[in-house]
């Protein structure tokens, strides 16, 4: 069967289904147990996983780590900020609590810089091990926490076998899915466990990037600057509150 969606297609959905998200917690904040704010945030399950695949991606395309690595590091900076802003978190991590402190451009970033790591040779492996778990361990407190990053890594190095990349990420999604449960919130906790709702359409990826070479810094520019838009929203109609949890 013919294959239909490119990296363009994929990239798009993740975009809507990451605003259909962002915009419930806006509207319905808190995770409310209601029936449609949990249907709009089971569609916005399709976002993350998508994002962690192209990152995967990126990485094993791009022609400079390092420039790819500082444009995640910039991005990661400019969203945290955003970030918090939008859903009503302090700037200074810690300030009021560990999770969620920024965002997932975080666990991204740190994605590539260890995958970087583990496929350069260094003289001291042990010392290299080291500075990989403090890295991966750097991003709990971000949105989707250590998860994204391990995820992503597993998805790289499972590069080709479809079904072995989501049960991967399936086991890390559940770890991340039972530690929301009983330590954030037991409706959020519960939701994640949707993101396989992306494999029907990662089965259906044909490995071509599509025509529009522009979205590759649309998606850089609309995420912050969505996240933005949230926040004004937000002030207005609710103050200067969190609206997470």
């Amino acid at each position: 069967m013919e294959k239909k969606l490119n990296s363009n297609h994929l990239k798009i959905i993740a975009i809507i289904a990451m605003t259909i998200d962002h915009i419930t917690d806006l509207f319905y904040p808190a995770f409310p147990t209601q029936p449609l704010p949990i249907a709009l945030h089971i569609l916005g399950r399709l976002t993350a996983p998508i994002m962690w695949f192209f990152v995967a991606e990126g990485y094993y395309y791009t022609h400079n780590v390092k420039k790819y690595l500082l444009r995640l590091g910039i991005f990661a900076v400019i969203s945290h900020f955003a970030y918090c802003f939008a859903f009503g978190n302090s700037f200074i991590p810690f300030k009021t609590g560990i999770f969620n402190q920024t965002s997932v451009m975080y666990p991204l970033f740190i994605a590539v810089f260890v995958l970087w790591l583990q496929d350069t040779e260094l003289k001291h492996n042990e010392l290299k091990n080291v500075i990989i778990f403090l890295l991966i361990w750097s991003a709990f407190p971000a949105d989707w926490s250590c998860i994204a990053a391990l995820a992503i890594i597993d998805i790289y190095r499972n590069r080709g076998d479809l079904r072995k990349q989501t049960f991967r990420m399936m086991v890390w999604v559940l770890l991340y899915a039972v530690v929301s449960f009983f330590f954030v919130n037991k409706v959020y906790g519960l939701i994640e466990m949707f993101v396989i709702l992306v494999y029907p359409l990662m089965k259906q990826y044909n490995g071509q990037r599509g025509k529009a070479t522009w979205l590759k810094w649309f998606f850089y520019i609309y995420y912050p600057t969505h996240l933005i838009i949230i926040g004004i929203i937000r002030v207005m109609m609710y103050g200067n509150i969190s609206i997470l949890f």
